[in-house]
């Protein structure tokens, strides 16, 4: 075989050579004239390109696809099953359609094809392929070790230097759990509060402060000293992201440690409870937490106390729903889980003469304390809140009630689909706990739901157990990447990424947090040209990716960046035009909302580029006005909720956008599912499912157990009422999806007709149905 290789490369070589004394002239020589007959052929001036038989060749190949002993090779060689499949579809296409196939690939193929040969012997040339399309597999071993995750309490040498006492608070919300933590925190020579929200730090930061005892603030986008020189305190509250692991204190307090099986932010508790080199931690959250901690501190050779809490007030499940807002009564919290469910209901109280507070995610740190205070304060006449899960923590409300508007909440899963689904245990206690605050006018707390169906359901998810927290997230740190780079100096920055999941090695009790959101920022700045530890940073900016503005300001920064321009004030104003005049509609509403975490965007990265955003100061005061226009427009949300419906229809009062869905009554939704009956419904869910809207069956079974009752169970009434209320669907929408499935009906699409219709049809008819 050797002795054929070399002939054939020396016959190559002479056919060059006698191109170049041939003036050009196309000279083919066929040195065997087996290969010849078998489909290879050698012309045009030298250029190889040779001509299979198709079928034999990719029979061939599938063989050696299959072989479980070339698998067993190819895992020994760092390709896993993903990474073997992909080099195989790559090594199978560069056979079949490149025309530059080495010669020696060639006799092998042929060998093959000949009987003279075995599939297996593709293996070294799979393998080089693979190599070049995966660089990464040269230095498998070095990449392997430093994608190794199976010991991260191994990190941080500081804190296993010292013998820390972890104490455990667990209880439910409203319990004292994280008061007793933080009176500890106030009485040590020194300390760190770490919170999952910057208005939680915010709060721990004045309650130090006002106790006499000097407290610095530190988040992402924020520091403020307790000392007017600038001296750092010996207390600090700060987002849990920011705490310190090489700093010592002496008590250190964990709020939300159940927080540490967050798919996006679980790394940042994991972090602070191996990292943080304290003498006492103090741990507060959900007993749901106890087991993994106590399994996390048993590696690190640290005991962990559990000191359990009852609720300080009790918490009743009322017999009865909502059922209108005719009922409302002073200290009602109407819990929604989208936006338009609170512009909605919002809008249906002020048309009954009462005031309410607003309060969810989007809106800034100020406003939304503006709103609880307007909320708490007796003198107030707004003695109603409408809120999203947002009050869950962070808020001190004087709730009396709370009432779910819903039960169910749609979701993206982990690959991206849209789904409904019921709110779990912990988000429904979580919520249910905030009603009846110790300390507050209202001594005993209320749960029930707007609607009657969802009682009953909101009764069992409550009254189920919290199921335990089994693994802790974890991240890769920049340390982890820029070794990663150093190995494959060609990747890109989002490929590292991915390369890392997929050698990582995890113990059992960890997993790797959710990378999406760092990833599609990864891809969005690739081609600005900026040094990995820079485009690190960028990618780990806190934004909504679903903002647009946010997104392209981000653009814009990194590109600026990488011209070694500054981000003067001037520059910021011309993007975002500022000033700002206060919002007339929702849509002007929700793009102040943008630029305020434009503005949170440049603050954060201006504490990690000095130089580059050097106006940090000015950015500051404009937010802090244009916090003020936000506030205006939300306690005018009403007004901007009619000018939206008007801008869409002029002249109907009652015209709402596709843009802007607004949430239906009860009465409504019930009128709409008696006119449209059943098969209406049906024909909605297929038409949904073609939408790209993954309807998730409630993982409860159905009491009753028919088809009815099962979408009873999911929500109120029929799925077309479900989506009413939830804002995936408007009252055009329906009408139109309606007037689809009568003319489909009519032409006997789906194959419903009476029984007499179905004897007397053909068999072809039949066939169609089927």
């Amino acid at each position: 075989r050797k002795e054929r290789i070399l002939c054939l490369v020396y016959l190559t070589f002479l056919k060059t050579v006698f191109l170049k004394q041939g003036g050009g002239k196309n000279i083919s020589f066929h040195p065997f004239q087996d290969l010849w007959a078998r489909g290879f052929n050698f012309e045009k001036a030298g250029k190889k390109s040779y001509s299979f038989s198709t079928g034999e060749v990719l029979k061939n190949l599938n063989k050696f696809y299959k072989r479980k002993e070339i698998q067993r090779l190819g895992a020994e060689n760092g390709l896993d099953a993903r990474l073997f499949h992909q080099a195989f579809i790559s090594f199978r296409k560069y056979i079949m359609e490149s025309s530059s196939v080495s010669a020696d690939l060639h006799i092998i193929l042929n060998d093959i094809c000949c009987g003279a040969g075995h599939v297996d012997d593709l293996f070294p040339f799979f393998l080089r392929h693979a190599k070049q399309i995966f660089p990464m597999l040269d230095c498998m071993d070095d990449l392997r070790k430093i994608s190794d995750l199976r010991l991260p309490p191994n990190w941080y040498p500081d804190a296993r230097a010292i013998q820390r006492k972890i104490i455990f608070h667990a209880g439910p919300t409203n319990s004292g759990k994280t008061y007793h933590a933080i009176q500890r925190f106030l009485s040590a020579k020194s300390g760190i509060y770490c919170g999952p929200l910057k208005l939680l730090a915010h709060e721990i930061f004045q309650k130090s402060n006002d106790a006499n005892v000097p407290c610095d603030l530190v988040t992402g986008e924020e520091r403020v000293f307790a000392n007017e020189d600038a001296r750092q305190a010996p207390h600090v509250a700060c987002t849990i992201e920011m705490c310190s692991t090489n700093t010592p204190y002496e008590v250190a307090v964990i709020d939300e440690i159940q927080m540490i099986r967050d798919p996006a932010r679980g790394w940042a508790w994991t972090r602070a409870l191996l990292g943080l080199c304290a003498e006492e931690i103090h741990v507060c959250g959900e007993p749901a937490a106890i087991d993994l901690v106590t399994e996390l501190m048993y590696t690190t050779g640290e005991e962990v106390e559990v000191r359990n809490y009852e609720r300080l007030t009790p918490l009743t499940v009322l017999d009865y729903a909502l059922e209108s807002l005719d009922n409302l009564r002073p200290g009602d919290c109407i819990v929604c889980f989208s936006k338009n469910d609170i512009y909605s209901v919002s809008r249906q109280i002020e048309a009954r003469g009462l005031e309410c507070a607003v309060i969810y995610g989007s809106l800034p740190p100020g406003t939304k304390l503006e709103q609880a205070k307007k909320f708490n304060d007796p003198d107030d006449p707004c003695k109603i809140l409408v809120a999203t899960d947002a009050i869950g923590m962070g808020l001190n409300l004087c709730i009396r009630r709370i009432i779910f508007n819903s039960i169910v909440k749609p979701t993206v899963n982990e690959k991206g689909e849209k789904e409904i689904d019921s709110i779990t245990t912990s988000q429904a206690l979580q919520i249910a706990g905030r009603a009846g605050r110790f300390g507050s006018s209202f001594k005993q707390g209320e749960v029930t739901t707007m609607h009657r169906d969802d009682l009953v359901q909101l009764r069992d998810i409550l009254n189920d157990a919290v199921p335990p927290v089994k693994a802790a997230g974890l991240h890769p740190t920049p340390e982890q990447i820029e070794m990663f780079a150093y190995h494959l100096p060609d990747a890109t920055l989002s490929n590292l990424i991915d390369i890392f999941v997929s050698l990582s090695q995890v113990d059992g009790m960890y997993f790797v947090c959710n990378i999406d959101d760092f990833k599609f920022l990864a891809d969005m700045i690739q081609h600005i040209p900026l040094n990995l530890r820079s485009r690190y940073v960028f990618c780990t900016a806190p934004l909504n990716r679903k903002e647009p503005f946010v997104c392209t300001t981000l653009l814009k920064f990194a590109r600026q960046f990488s011209r070694n321009e500054p981000l003067t004030f001037d520059w910021l104003c011309r993007h975002t035009k500022w000033p700002l005049a206060a919002p007339k509609n929702i849509k002007e509403l929700v793009h102040l909302e943008a630029v305020h975490d434009v503005f949170d965007l440049y603050l954060w990265l201006s504490y990690r580029f000095v130089d580059m955003f050097p106006d940090a100061v000015l950015v500051r005061d404009i937010q802090k006005k244009l916090d003020d226009i936000i506030q205006i427009g939300v306690c005018n949300i009403t007004k901007l909720i009619r000018a939206s419906q008007s801008a869409a229809a002029p002249g109907t009062a009652e015209a709402v956008s596709e843009d802007f869905p607004l949430s239906r009554t009860q009465k409504d939704a019930r009128a709409v599912s008696d006119r449209h009956g059943a098969a209406s419904t049906e024909a909605l869910s297929i038409a949904v499912e073609a939408a790209g809207l993954r309807r998730v069956k409630n993982s409860r079974p159905s009491r009753l157990g028919s088809r009815q009752e099962d979408v009873k169970s999911y929500g109120r009434g029929s799925l077309a009422n479900r989506l009413l209320q939830e804002g995936l669907l408007t009252q055009e929408m329906l009408r139109q999806l309606e007037s689809e499935w009568q003319d489909q009906h009519r032409n006997g699409r789906y194959g419903f007709g009476s029984k007499r219709d179905d004897q007397h049809s053909s068999k072809e008819t039949r066939k169609k149905r089927k």
